[in-house]
């Protein structure tokens, strides 16, 4: 690297600016209000842990996304986090020593080998919140509403579409096929492609029971409003008491989120599996015009905790904060100005820029030896001295 390229930043790897930076800082703290008002309480995980423990029950892609050292004190791997459930998990599950049900909230910087996908940065700020210790759908429909208020809160108010799908139904489907793993996952693979004439080829080989692989192949046309429940109730209507169970918990999780937002436009789509392999129930998506990925995601995983000793019912939902911001239409992008305080000694000037800060005024110094342009200081307003009395006026 030369000297001129010194300053360059890795691909993908994003820093932020002025106004940027306090547009996010202050969406950050109403999230963070917002979620202390329905009873959340913050944690704040460390950047790095033990491979074993980040990694736990999160799939495949989580690994590939997490970034590798070695411990320089144990010689044991550490990663770098590239997503905070897992270590909300273990808190639950190894910290706290409570039966009752637990809400933590969280918004701290993650890091990535790679962009998730190719509007993303490898170094999100994801804010989130996880409900611990409940396993009905009205846990599922507060998480729901959260992520939706929090939406709200950051500005984004472009209409929102909630994506729903419950992979009980597809998992329930996986226990009657007996497939191995690797078959598994390309079943899995073929779905989301929603590849018909691949899945069909596919299905004719490796499942022998007709009516299974009729439900299979089904699952890549039960997909739009909220009508497409009942069109799976007439499908699946002799189908294991897995998917049975699975299609109650979405009717009633659909019910009651209809009923706490009226207005909400829901899609369903029965094989979108993200996360198939570690979520246990509902799976849910929020998506706004203009931009191509969710800007928020979550569901239900109840197993997450069990190698840490307490698989306790779990679920939650997490966004990238610079994300939210960037879709925010109501955070202004002007720098905050502030007053100009002269640089001398004065018992009633340091009593005057204390009672403005205190206030909320943003007071800067001027330094001895100071030039240049003093709007560069971003002050449009000055500390003057009037009949011995320091007054605000105009900076001219």
């Amino acid at each position: 690297m030369t000297l001129a390229d010194r300053w360059l930043l890795p691909d993908g790897v994003k820093e932020v600016l002025p106004p940027e930076a306090e547009r996010i800082e202050s969406v950050r703290r109403q999230l963070l209000d917002l979620y202390r008002s329905w009873g959340y309480d913050l944690v704040m995980p460390p950047l790095v842990e033990y491979l074993e423990s980040l990694l736990t029950g999160t799939g495949h892609d989580l690994e590939l996304l997490t970034f590798k050292v070695t411990d320089q004190l144990t010689g044991r791997l550490m990663g770098v986090r590239a997503d905070i459930t897992p270590q909300v998990a273990r808190i639950d599950a190894h910290c706290l020593h409570v039966e009752s049900p637990v809400r933590l909230c969280y918004a701290s910087s993650i890091l990535h080998t790679r962009p998730a996908h190719l509007q993303a940065s490898r170094n999100p700020l994801q804010v989130g919140a996880e409900l611990y210790g409940h396993a009905g759908a009205a846990s599922d429909v507060e998480v729901i509403s959260l992520m939706l208020d929090t939406l709200a809160v950051a500005g984004v108010q472009r209409p929102v579409t909630l994506d729903l799908n419950q992979v009980g139904i597809y998992t329930a489907l996986l226990q009657m096929a007996e497939l191995s793993q690797p078959e598994q996952d390309e079943l899995t693979e073929l779905l989301q492609r929603k590849a018909r004439t691949e899945l069909a080829a596919w299905l004719a080989v490796k499942v022998s029971d007709a009516k299974l692989a009729t439900w299979l192949v089904a699952l890549l046309d039960l997909n739009g409003g909220t009508e497409v429940l009942a069109e799976a109730r007439s499908c699946f209507v002799d189908a294991p008491a897995g998917v049975q169970e699975a299609l109650d918990n979405l009717q009633a999780i659909l019910e009651q989120v209809q009923h706490r937002h009226p207005q909400l436009a829901i899609y369903i789509d029965l094989s979108e599996l993200r996360g198939y392999n570690y979520h246990t129930g509902i799976v849910f998506t929020a998506y706004v015009p203009g931009y191509g990925q969710p800007v928020a995601k979550g569901g239900r995983y109840d197993q997450i905790g069990k190698v840490f000793g307490r698989a306790r019912p779990a679920t939650g939902f997490s966004a990238d904060l610079m994300v939210l911001v960037s879709l925010s239409e109501q955070c202004s992008s002007e720098l905050p100005t502030g007053i100009l305080a002269p640089e001398q000694l004065d018992e009633g000037l340091e009593a005057k820029v204390r009672e403005l800060r205190a206030q909320g005024e943003r007071v800067v110094r001027a330094l001895p030896g100071m030039s240049g342009d003093l709007r560069g200081l971003r002050c449009d307003r000055q500390l003057v001295q009037h009949n011995g009395q320091w007054q605000v006026q105009p900076l001219v």
